[in-house]
């Protein structure tokens, strides 16, 4: 399982997401059949982190969305 950040540059907005095959959630994206991300295609992978399982990847994805995908970057990479 991996969380995910996605950056969308048409609509300077972040995207925090959780699945098990990243290159097929980012097709899913980009391809607009994800209805939230729709209208900001392209999305670009900015960052993944792989989980042990589905219940890590949900807390950690809601600890990110808590504190915000760009904070969350900036603390943690010093962006």
């Amino acid at each position: 399982m991996y969380v995910y950040i996605l950056f969308s540059e048409r609509l300077l907005k972040y995207y925090v997401g959780q699945t098990s095959d990243i290159e097929k959630r980012l097709i899913r994206h980009n391809k607009g059949y994800v209805k939230s991300t729709k209208r900001g295609i392209p999305w670009e992978l900015i960052y993944k982190i792989e989980v042990l399982n589905r219940s890590e990847a949900l807390i950690l994805e809601l600890k990110i969305k808590k504190r915000g995908a760009k904070r969350y970057i900036d603390n943690h990479f010093g962006v």
